[in-house]
């Protein structure tokens, strides 16, 4: 049965969608981009500080699931631009232990939503 997973310490769905969906176990975690939840201004100064912000969102819908990133089995990140990647991953990176880190795919897309420039979205399970 599926359960809607829902925080005010991440930003609100821009459309008819949900922060994420817990099934028995398992937590799908809709896309996140960097908006300041306290705010609700885009965090686009740099891309260090952008995926810094998408991470915090994704943070503090797992721990509304009693979950942490250790409970990630899969992320799908987003960029608009492929030269962002190497900063992307270091950022990325340091939010995991490298042994057990999840699966992952990270695709160059034409646009992302507000023209951010990372959109992250994640799996995982108890």
């Amino acid at each position: 049965m599926k359960k809607v997973i829902s925080t005010t310490k991440a930003p609100a769905p821009l459309g008819p969608y949900n922060q994420a969906i817990l099934n028995e176990n398992t937590l799908y975690i809709s896309g996140q981009i960097a908006i300041d939840v306290e705010t609700g201004s885009l965090v686009l100064e740099d891309i260090t500080s952008e995926t810094h912000c998408v991470m915090k969102n994704l943070k503090a819908i797992l721990e509304a699931a009693e979950m942490t990133f250790e409970h990630v089995l899969k992320s799908s990140i987003f960029i608009s631009d492929m030269n962002n990647f190497k900063t992307i991953n270091e950022v990325y990176g340091s939010y995991f232990d490298e042994t057990t880190a999840p699966a992952r795919e990270t695709v160059e897309v034409t646009r992302l939503p507000k023209d951010v420039n990372v959109e992250i979205s994640m799996i995982a399970s108890k």
